[in-house]
């Protein structure tokens, strides 16, 4: 049974498209369906018409019909795009229906959605619709095969489309940890969806603060690599919550929007709990922190009755280049070292190790170069020292250079440099033991000296504490009363010498 899309009434149709292509996009977008997204239309594409048959959309299109007869591509890539070519028409009348915008979700490493994702953004590209890819890199241990494959379709994906957010799968497992199989990708779906779902509903979903398509657009187009994350949080704290959760997102390799050159923000809350002022100004001074003074920002802001308590934020940042770190290789390139032994020139085993390109650096070198195989007379005594290339030690390996016409000559650099370095550092040791040392013992003398001096002098400390000091000084003092004792009698006398029974300074006043 073969499926072709079925062109329908564009009246109140979606600007916007969501497109699963192959097995792994199919999934994603059968999961976005199933919780759906306000005015968006989905659509999934395959070779395999039995996957298709399983999916509850209900726009359907089978590529490559007669290529594949329904049966798949056999995860090759190669047979994928010719499956896509084929029924490139099918694709070009399906996306020129009143299509603004369109979301490419595909499982990297296989053979539709590596194989066929590109055509149909290179079409999509050239109707001047804007495309963003949403695609996931496989896990590790689904082999190097499928991670070379999903690396070319990934970096053919990127020419034809305005932005890519890849996710990698091995990051959701490093966050979300053991989990099964069938967890592990249904994981992956939920972060596809969320990713495809905050986009779009910037765009269709009515804000205070609206975010139009073309502000969208002023982002996204022609901006590559996309640093994306949307979270919800409630409480107290909600607004620094949100925004440092959105941030966190494993919707790249690269989790930093430090360089970002334009920044999308959409903050919803609850007519129940709406935004305050203060909350919308720590989060857009926590976003220009981690981005930088430079990035433009266009924001918007908006009420979910959904939210209740809780606030959304979203966060789209594009506009990255290389020096500023925003693009990084999903997998480390595998180089491979051929080891020759010295003595008979013949080549012992290929060894694979995997490094990035930017640190390969010689570590021996010859005069002949040039020659890839070695012939030498035997050396007596001789061996050749593999030394390990890592970043402490690259500028210090030691270097052999291996005279031909004179086996038994072996010159090292910089030997002597190095036992100078030696002995500068011995020297400097034992300087510093030296200063520790003295300090020590002066610090013992302050102490004995303080010990005796207190021991010598404890009989005069007390005689002297014993006499008053300013008899100790000769301080002449007069003979005063003591004084608790009255100066003022306590009886007053009349005229005739009789005690009287009043005070008269108090009592003979008139008032």
């Amino acid at each position: 049974m073969s499926y072709t899309f079925v062109k329908q009434n564009l009246q109140g149709k979606s600007i916007i498209k969501v497109i699963g292509v192959g097995g792994g996009g199919s999934n994603a977008v059968n999961h976005m369906f199933n919780r759906g997204i306000k005015d968006v239309e989905f659509i999934v594409c395959n070779t395999d018409a039995q996957a298709l048959n399983a999916s509850p959309v209900p726009n359907k299109l089978q590529i490559g019909i007669a290529l594949t007869e329904g049966l798949g591509a056999g995860a090759n890539p190669e047979r994928g795009k010719e499956a896509a070519i084929e029924s490139k028409e099918d694709i070009r009348e399906l996306l020129s229906s009143y299509t603004k915008m369109i979301f490419i979700t595909a499982g990297m490493g296989g053979g539709t959605g590596t194989g066929a994702a590109p055509v149909i953004a290179q079409i999509a590209r050239d109707l001047d619709i804007l495309t963003v890819g949403i695609v996931t890199a496989p896990f590790g241990f689904e082999g190097k095969k499928k991670i070379d494959q999903a690396n070319k379709g990934i970096e053919e994906l990127r020419k034809y489309c305005d932005t890519v957010l890849v996710i990698s799968n091995d990051k959701l497992r490093e966050m979300f940890g053991t989990m099964t199989m069938s967890a592990a990708y249904a994981q992956a779906d939920n972060v596809l969806t969320t990713a495809a779902k905050s986009i779009a509903e910037l765009i269709t979903v009515q804000a205070h603060v609206n975010v139009d398509f073309e502000d969208v657009k002023t982002v996204m187009r022609n901006s590559g690599t996309a640093v994306m994350g949307s979270a919800k949080a409630e409480g107290d704290n909600r607004a620094l919550q949100a925004i440092e959760e959105a941030l966190m997102s494993p919707l790249l390799n690269n989790r930093d929007i430090k360089g970002a050159r334009k920044i999308l923000l959409s903050i919803m809350s609850s007519d129940k709990a709406e935004l305050q002022m203060d909350e919308f100004a720590m989060i857009t001074d926590y976003v220009t922190e981690k981005a930088g003074e430079a990035s433009e920002f266009i924001w918007g802001t908006g009420i979910d009755s959904t939210l209740g308590d809780a606030i959304r934020v979203t966060v789209v940042a594009t506009g990255f280049s290389v020096e500023d770190g925003g693009v990084y290789p999903i997998v480390q390139e595998i180089e491979k070292k051929i080891i020759h032994d010295l003595e008979t020139g013949k080549q012992l085993q290929e060894v694979s190790v995997e490094t990035p390109k930017q640190n390969i650096q010689p570590i021996q070198q010859t005069k002949e170069e040039e020659t890839r195989e070695f012939i030498l007379e035997p050396v007596v005594n001789s061996k050749t020292k593999l030394v390990e290339n890592t970043p402490q030690t690259e500028k210090k390996v030691e270097k052999v250079v291996y005279d031909l016409n004179n086996p038994d000559k072996v010159k090292t650099i910089n030997e002597e440099a190095k036992s100078l370095d030696e002995e500068i550092q011995l020297s400097e040791m034992e300087l510093k033991k030296l200063q520790i040392l003295k300090n020590k013992q002066k610090r013992e003398e302050i102490l004995k000296s303080l010990s005796t001096s207190y021991t010598e002098n404890t009989d005069d400390f007390k005689t002297k504490n014993d006499v008053p000091a300013y008899l100790r000084h000769n301080v002449k003092l007069d003979d005063n009363s003591h004084s608790s004792e009255k100066k003022m009698s306590k009886f007053s006398l009349d005229e005739d010498g009789q005690i009287l029974n009043n005070n008269k300074f108090f009592d003979d006043k008139p008032d």
